[in-house]
């Protein structure tokens, strides 16, 4: 699992069914056609009329959830009540909502708190404070997150696809493929019981609560885009209206959807952006990245600084180091001259090799003279801990290795 640190009736945020982009259908962006694939496994028809995901309250905005409350002919003020305890209290048994009347919480709760996530397997490793879960939702699609606890905070890695369609070879997920995009409350609930864990003790270090959370699980977040911005939204809105999770501590990861990182540029939520680039030449990562033989290196940098220029965020490169692959040092120098002057931070990650697999990570010291070079152009650069091997730990490993079929 990568990370920085190792729908029906509805409000605004909802499509009407059937439409482009509604729940888990393919949702078109600015220069992408909806008939389109996104990369070698884009969505097909089929997988866009899979059945979608029942309606969750962390589908709606505000507006949209007093509407569907006093659909059910309850007072408005329930929605915030609600609210409260879905997102600040992180409750799910309608027997600990004492403050809404007894005859109304089985039906509130069923409607707009349903079940949409159930754990197939837990894995954990350092010291039980890196843990890994792959989830089943109701139409037993599978999806992976991952919590990891530092001593000055705690990151959730989330999934906004089940599988991926940009068909990276050296990634478990791209090479499973692509089940279906997310809804916005399934991307929330693998946060929400995240803190559920953390709140409970479960974790060690005590109680405490979610910091911060990165889109670099499985599946390519901005190739579902409207379920991606309204998760982004109930992660960021304040409490009890979503998690009042800060958007400086919030990182979407992209492959290099051009348009859609421009979109999100006009979105002014200000999350941090990483781009997922594993080289600085065209050649090499038109094998790594399929997707860049759409949008080249030159062209997805250039969306990277119109994202750093409209947000003042620093963009974060990713570059996933693999052995003999593009680890040499005429490379790092390549890149370090691409990104030279640039608001940016590249984080090196040593791959985290699938089984079977012949990509792997070159020697520690070689990483090191990887960065040092890039350092010598001027860059902030850091080699990611990768935590989580002994547990399955790149995205899509787990996944892969169930035996549960998927219907």
């Amino acid at each position: 699992m990568a990370s920085r640190d190792s729908a029906s009736a509805g409000g605004p945020d909802q499509a009407a069914p059937g439409s482009p982009g509604a729940g888990p259908g393919l949702m078109p962006v600015a220069g992408i056609a909806s008939n389109d694939t996104l990369g070698p496994g884009g969505l097909t028809q089929a997988q866009a009329r899979r059945p979608r995901p029942p309606r969750h309250l962390a589908d709606l905005d505000p507006a949209g959830r007093r509407a569907a409350v006093t659909g059910l002919g309850e007072p408005a003020f329930r929605a915030g009540q609600l609210s409260r305890h879905y997102f600040a209290r992180l409750t799910r048994d309608p027997a600990e909502m004492t403050d809404l009347p007894a005859r109304s919480r089985e039906r509130l709760s069923a409607t707009l708190l349903p079940g949409l996530l159930s754990a197939e397997r837990e894995l954990s490793c350092d010291a039980g404070t890196t843990r890994k879960t792959l989830w089943r939702a109701f139409d037993g699609a599978y999806l992976e997150s991952v919590l990891m606890r530092y001593p000055d905070r705690v990151t959730v890695c989330v999934s906004s696809q089940a599988g991926c369609g940009m068909a990276c070879p050296f990634c478990a997920t791209g090479q499973a493929g692509l089940t279906r995009n997310l809804s916005a409350a399934e991307i929330v609930e693998q946060i929400v019981a995240a803190g559920r864990a953390l709140a409970a003790g479960r974790v060690p270090g005590g109680p405490g609560r979610v910091s911060n959370v990165v889109f670099m699980g499985m599946g390519e977040p901005l190739a579902n885009y409207r379920g991606v911005i309204s998760a982004l939204r109930r992660i960021t809105d304040p409490l009890p209206d979503g998690l009042g999770i800060s958007r400086r501590s919030v990182t979407v990861s992209t492959v290099g959807l051009v348009p859609a990182i421009r979109r999100l540029a006009a979105e002014e939520l200000a999350v941090t952006l990483a781009v997922s680039l594993h080289a600085p030449d065209d050649d090499l990562r038109d094998e790594l990245v399929p997707v860049n033989t759409r949008w080249k290196v030159a062209a997805v940098l250039d969306a990277a600084w119109s994202y750093a220029a409209a947000t003042r965020r620093r963009v974060s490169i990713e570059y996933a180091l693999i052995r003999d692959v593009n680890d040499q040092m005429w490379r790092a120098d390549m890149l370090g001259t691409l990104l030279s002057g640039q608001l940016t931070h590249v984080n090196l990650i040593p791959l985290n090799p699938t089984p079977g697999s012949r990509w792997t990570a070159p020697e520690p010291e070689v990483a090191a003279r990887f960065a040092g070079r890039l350092a010598a152009h001027g860059l902030p650069v850091t080699v990611r801990d990768t935590r989580g091997r002994e547990i399955d730990g790149a995205c899509g490993q787990l996944a892969a290795s169930s035996q549960v079929p998927i219907r």
